[in-house]
Parts: C-alpha cells; structure tokens; sequence
C-alpha cells in the first residue's frame, strides 16, 4: 500500500491513511529550523516565509476529505527555544466516503520547555451525511508556551450538519489542564442543540493560551460578549469558548481573544 493509499480490508475499500510530520528545531543561529517536514496522500504541509525567530508551515489539502473510513493523522514536535506556527491553507470539509464508518482525524502535539506553538488552522465543516471523530491530544512540558484554536462549523450553507464528534486534551509536565468531548449532529447524544450547549448556533469554538506567566498574573474569569467566556485554567493556561451563528462571527471573536491574550 503506498503512502496516503486506500486501505483494503478483505477486498472493500475502507478509506486513506495518511500521516503528516513536523518536526521543529532550535537551528543554533537564533531561528527555527524543519528537520522534519512530511506527508501522505491528503495530508501535505508547506514551509512559508516567517520572520523573526519563528517557523511557519502550511497544511495543504492535496485530495478531498477525510470522507468515511478515512484515518488521517498529524504529528507535531517542536523542541527547545523553536517557535512554529502551524496554519492551513483552506478549510477542512468532512464529507460522507463509499463506506458508511466514520472518519477519523487524530492530532499529536508536543512541546518542550521553552519551545512554542502556534496552532491556527482554517475551520473544520461537518457537511450532511459525513461522521467524523477528532482526537487532539497535546503535551507540553514546563515553560512551553502554545496558542491553540479549533473552530468547529456545523453544515455548509443551508444545509444540516454530519455527526462531528470532537475530543481534545492537553497536559502540562503529565498532568491534566483540560480533557473535554464534544458531540453534535445526527446521532449524539441528546440536547447537543439546546441552550446548554449550541442554542442553536451553527459554529462553535475554543482557544487556549498557555504561557508560564499566567502562573504570577492568571487570567479573569470573564464574559467575551454575549457568546464567549474566558476561563481560567489550573495552570498557566487560559480558555476561551465561544458560539457563534457563522464561521466569520466565530472568527472575529476567537481573533479578538488572541490580541487580548498574547
């Protein structure tokens, strides 16, 4: 099987695996160099132009997808005094596959003291029909410092949403700093829509802020406008939810949260 191909399972096709690798380093002359830089089938990150200390890398999307049955995957290491920013190049559309099981997209993120990520791709649109599950989960060790958004977008325009189930952990130095799981659309679990959670908006959110100095001057607790909150976490990180009735809202918000936050 080749690198992003079809995997076959007694002659049925059931979807792409596909792994993406980024591997950031300190490059001794006071940048960041990619001794790393790698990806499969859908999956294929672009080094940019950067500034500064900072490298910057791009996800292209190189096929459609993930659609049923597909198994991508992204690994991101960044080491010692690196500074990475991550982006992609256009939004990730979930669209239902020939294959009826569901999707998967898992992220690994790791940094190591004194390392920096920032983590701010395009949205992710779970369109009608589609099921698929995120997995992020991101470890850093003491003195790293991480920007992380995930917009999540329910249904293209005028239309209903696939299943989008959505699980994300982060850990400082082994210990927990938030582990939270979000369902939505066909299928999950009931009140997904109502007013303790979506109340109806079709575009949800979250960013979180982690920085050594929030452990001298932690964040307020405090209301973001009508439809985000910022919330303090038990460490130097800071969370901010939001909901919103479109993706371009949800931007604005999460934006405005960034400047106030770094």
């Amino acid at each position: 099987m080749g690198a992003g191909a079809a995997h076959r399972v007694d002659g049925v096709t059931t979807g792409v695996r596909a792994l993406a690798r980024i591997v950031a380093r300190d490059d001794g002359r006071g940048g960041t160099a990619l001794p790393v830089l790698a990806g499969e089938g859908p999956l294929a990150p672009r080094r940019t132009r950067a500034s500064g200390d900072e490298a910057r890398v791009m996800l292209v999307g190189a096929m459609s997808g993930p659609l049923g049955g597909d198994r991508f995957r992204v690994e991101v290491s960044v080491g010692s005094a690196a500074l990475l920013h991550v982006g992609s190049a256009a939004a990730t559309i979930a669209l239902p596959g020939q294959t009826k099981s569901e999707a998967r997209y898992d992220l690994r993120l790791d940094v190591a003291a004194d390392g920096e990520l920032h983590w701010l791709p395009e949205q992710l649109i779970s369109a009608r029909g589609s099921d698929l599950r995120v997995s992020c989960r991101i470890d850093l060790a003491p003195g790293a410092r991480l920007v992380h958004r995930e917009e999540q977008v329910l249904g293209r325009f005028g239309e209903e949403p696939g299943r989008l189930t959505s699980r994300l952990g982060v850990r400082l130095a082994g210990r927990p700093l938030l582990d939270q799981e979000v369902a939505c659309g066909p299928g999950a679990p009931g009140g997904w829509d109502g007013p303790a959670v979506l109340a109806g908006h079709r575009a949800y959110g979250q960013l979180i802020v982690v920085r050594p100095e929030f452990e001298r001057h932690p964040v307020q607790a405090r209301m973001l406008g009508e439809s985000a909150a910022l919330t303090p976490l038990a460490g130097p990180a800071a969370l901010v939810t939001a909901v919103a009735p479109d993706a371009l809202r949800l931007r604005q918000l999460l934006n405005r949260a960034i400047s106030g936050l770094t």
